[in-house]
């Protein structure tokens, strides 16, 4: 087992056994139930989250061949939260399934949008395409709220886009996530696709590989992840930035090998955030996403300045 996917999944373990035992209420005399009812589904909520973020963001980042991009800053969780909004005002009585499927489609549309959208970009400008994917953001998060605010809507767009917390998370109502970790098994099995399609379409279609094909897969991977994601727990910002490169850092651009380390170390961030909000004003919680924004935000500015120092 190469030495940082053994790293990876033993800090995993660690992490899961000391999520499965802190929280505000005592395992004393009610451990069995409290486990399968709260603990282990959130532990395990947090583990698909992060790992499904983090392979998603790699997945955009080999389609638009830019390492500053993932989901959270290409507008495709304001395009989810757009179609949760528009079923909840049409239809509010719709089943879960069916608010699944109009999210993932809207957020289809979303990442549709953003990769049309970045394609008219020089491409020697790399810092243009999160800037652009961040607008684009703006613009679709100031929609949603503006529609949500006069609909009386506006708490359930928080949850979707600005909470990011597990602490509602119970046995039955995480669930959808496990289509998300589909997803990321779905991304494994392709890993060699985009890579190659990371190359460029002319260096793909060479290769003899049909790029457009390839795109609609990692397309409907990142768009059905932030679905899931967005839907049962909020989005979490930077997952999919900060994870894909430094994991890249120390493994190198083989993309099939870094995949499970990718996944386990976003596992392993969101995880380690959410336990960092139990215990900080404990027994009160702190939302993981609030603290994975600020470590996010300042990770991302030395992503930044490195890349300048390094010339890319």
């Amino acid at each position: 087992m190469p030495r940082p996917l053994f790293l990876a999944l033993g800090g995993l373990g660690l992490l899961a056994l000391a999520s499965l035992c802190i929280g505000a209420a005592s395992l004393d005399g009610r451990a069995g139930l409290l486990l399968s009812v709260s603990r282990l589904p959130r532990t395990a909520a947090a583990i698909l989250t992060g790992a499904a973020l983090a392979v998603a963001g790699v997945v955009m980042q080999q389609i638009v061949r830019n390492r500053f991009v993932e989901p959270a800053t290409a507008g495709t969780p304001e395009a989810a939260a757009a179609g949760l909004l528009a079923i909840t005002l049409v239809a509010p009585a719709a089943p879960i399934w069916a608010k699944m499927i109009v999210a993932a489609l809207s957020a289809l549309v979303g990442a549709v949008l953003f990769a049309a959208l970045i394609r008219r970009l020089p491409p020697r400008e790399i810092y243009l395409v999160p800037l652009s994917g961040l607008i684009l953001s703006g613009v679709l998060g100031a929609g949603v709220t503006f529609v949500g605010w006069e609909t009386d809507l506006l708490p359930y767009v928080s949850v979707w886009l600005m909470s990011g917390e597990f602490s509602g998370v119970i046995a039955g109502r995480y669930e959808l996530l496990w289509v998300a970790g589909v997803a990321v098994a779905l991304a494994w099995a392709a890993a060699d696709r985009f890579a190659i399609l990371g190359l460029g379409p002319e260096a793909a279609t060479a290769l003899g590989l049909n790029p457009r094909a390839v795109l609609r897969l990692g397309l409907a991977v990142v768009a059905l992840v932030t679905a899931m994601v967005v839907v049962t727990v909020g989005m979490f910002p930077f997952v999919g930035l900060i994870v894909p490169n430094l994991v890249t850092r120390v493994m190198g651009d083989n993309l099939r090998a870094a995949l499970p380390v990718v996944a386990l170390a976003g596992a392993g961030l969101v995880l380690a955030c959410d336990l960092l909000g139990r215990i900080l004003i404990y027994p009160y919680e702190i939302p993981a996403g609030t603290i994975l924004g600020v470590i996010g935000a300042l990770a991302f500015l030395w992503l930044l300045w490195r890349g300048d120092r390094d010339g890319r």
